[in-house]
């Protein structure tokens, strides 16, 4: 399915830069209406000095410069002009940044869109903010920076005097050097309509073939870069990292399990599935591993690399930036995959799906899994007043009846830390899952629950949290739990509210169901149906 993606960019990028070459002939050189003209009514070409002008029957296109207000004739003495005046130059932007003919359209588009000033553009490093879809889309009809090819920036805008004066042979030259490329274009677009061709059929094939009910598919896995971005740039700002390194529930977990178990790591090959920081796998070079391969596709991995080179283990910790699914790593096995890929209610965000892939690609025969299980529990909740601010208060808003609203309000559940004061039931464990056997199929489950009542009130809500087991092959276990009644982590509850709240009395059971599976629509986050007291509802955790 990729082959077919990149057939298909290649087939509209061929087409897109007919459709601008072929303007970009009618601005630089100017015709008559060619449909009327006989053999003696070619194009002409003039002097372009300052009273100069193109004899056509189209008006010229005057293009604004980037960061002021003023208009050039052409694209190339726009450029030059933001050479000039703003120290800009584009080719180098283009080159530091790897742009291509995409990634020059949105970088211009965002610029004319946010006004940015060329000192900031010059000072972008790293992930580059115009990289979203929304730029694509032009600012100006028909945009003559948009039609510019951005070959020509390492060539025609650096000859081009600052004053924008050139002669017949300098435009000649130019537009030979157009139709060159409109040609290779257009042979280009024939090879990818043969390219889609070969593969539709592939496709069709495969898709016949295929076996859906696969347990070893991985929705995550098959996620386009464009299409996971978001998630890994959400990992690339310090903020988060901090705020899990001092969370000491989870960061001394960790560490503990690993320095009072360093039999586990003693001369192994560890593999840290998102390592972040690397703090897991500094861990595992202290408790004496062999070699430790930290992967990552977030940003923040270059700050991983001067972290390990301060503390001196770069010997024995390796990182590689990209998708676990995707990179190859220096060993075709490992002995032991760490990995902190928690998020709320367990599941969301997916990351087990690629502890999953690492596990069944380069696990070692007897290696292991950490943490090794993780069971998730449900509990029931009495909160009349949380529930009145979020749920009756649109029943009278300033006199006013906005109670359809409430249709958007409890199908997003609220990540909040739960009183324990609140709790009015025992918790029940609705799924234990075993890293060391778990599928991806296995993520996706549906479960009874019980909750016995330990207070006569009202149940307004249930809360999901989990509980991580360091256990196999340990000597000393290490257990943590991020439920209500335990120390506060970052992870906090999973509130999921009832549209009818319950009325029970002290030793009432609750009976329900809970299915809890991917959203198709983006796979890292959770659908989580509740059917209790002969009602169903259904949240999106995202």
């Amino acid at each position: 399915m990729r082959t077919i993606t990149s057939a298909s960019c290649l087939l509209n990028e061929a087409n897109i830069n007919v459709k601008y070459k072929d303007r970009r002939k009618v601005q630089t050189v100017g015709t008559k209406d060619m449909s009327e003209a006989g053999d003696d009514d070619m194009p002409e070409l003039y002097d372009s000095g300052d009273d100069a002008a193109w004899e056509d029957d189209e008006p010229k296109m005057e293009t604004r410069c980037l960061f002021c207000e003023r208009l050039f004739i052409s694209a190339e003495e726009t450029f030059s002009h933001c050479k000039s005046e703003h120290q800009f130059n584009i080719g180098q932007v283009a080159q530091k940044h790897g742009l291509d003919f995409y990634g020059y359209i949105k970088l211009i588009n965002f610029v004319r869109i946010t006004k940015s000033t060329a000192e900031y553009v010059n000072s972008i490093c790293g992930p580059a903010p115009w990289d979203k879809e929304e730029y694509l889309k032009p600012v100006t009809h028909d945009d003559p920076l948009l039609q510019f090819d951005l070959d020509d920036l390492s060539d025609d805008v650096a000859a081009l005097p600052p004053d924008g004066s050139h002669g017949d042979a300098a435009l000649l030259a130019r537009l030979k050097l157009a139709e060159e490329r409109a040609q290779t274009a257009e042979a280009n677009l024939a090879l990818a309509m043969e390219d889609i061709h070969r593969m539709r059929h592939f496709a069709q094939d495969f898709v016949m073939k295929a076996d859906v009910g696969s347990s070893s598919s991985s929705a995550v896995a098959a996620l386009r870069d464009d299409e996971d971005g978001a998630y890994f740039c959400s990992y690339s700002h310090h903020g988060i990292h901090e705020e899990m390194l001092k969370d000491t529930v989870r960061t001394e977990s960790y560490r503990d399990f690993i320095y009072q178990n360093q039999h586990v790591f003693k001369d192994k090959v560890v593999l840290d599935v998102g390592c972040g920081t690397g703090i897991l796998s500094m861990f595992a070079a202290k408790a004496g591993a062999k070699m430790v391969i930290g992967v990552d596709q977030s940003e923040i991995i270059y700050q991983a690399m001067d972290i390990i080179r301060l503390n001196k283990m770069e010997n024995v910790i390796s990182l590689v930036k990209g998708r676990i699914e995707e990179v190859d790593l220096p060993v075709e096995k490992v002995d032991v995959i760490i990995s902190e890929w928690m998020g709320y209610f367990l599941l969301f965000e997916s990351m087990l799906d690629s502890v999953i892939f690492a596990k069944d690609k380069y696990l070692a025969e007897g290696g292991s899994v950490y943490p090794d299980v993780c069971t998730i529990s449900l509990v029931a909740v009495s909160n009349p007043k949380k529930h009145g601010d979020k749920i009756a208060f649109w029943e009278d808003v300033y006199g006013f009846d906005m109670s359809c609203m409430k249709k958007s309000v409890t199908p997003e559940p609220l990540v909040e830390i739960v009183d324990p004061e609140t709790l009015i039931s025992h918790p029940c464990i609705i799924k234990r899952i075993d890293c060391q056997a778990a599928g991806v199929a296995d993520l996706d489950f549906s479960s009874d629950f019980t909750l016995q009542i330990t207070e006569s009130t009202v149940c307004t809500a249930l809360a999901g949290y989990f509980d991580v087991f360091f256990e196999k092959n340990c000597n000393n276990k290490v257990h943590f739990s991020t439920g209500p009644q335990r120390t506060k982590t970052h992870w906090k509850q999973a509130v999921f509210l009832l549209d009818n709240p319950i009325s029970a009395i002290t030793g009432d059971i609750i009976q329900g169901k809970i299915k809890v599976r991917k959203n198709r629509k983006d796979p890292r986050s959770l659908l989580i149906t509740l059917s209790l007291n002969n009602t169903v509802q259904t949240y999106c955790l995202q």
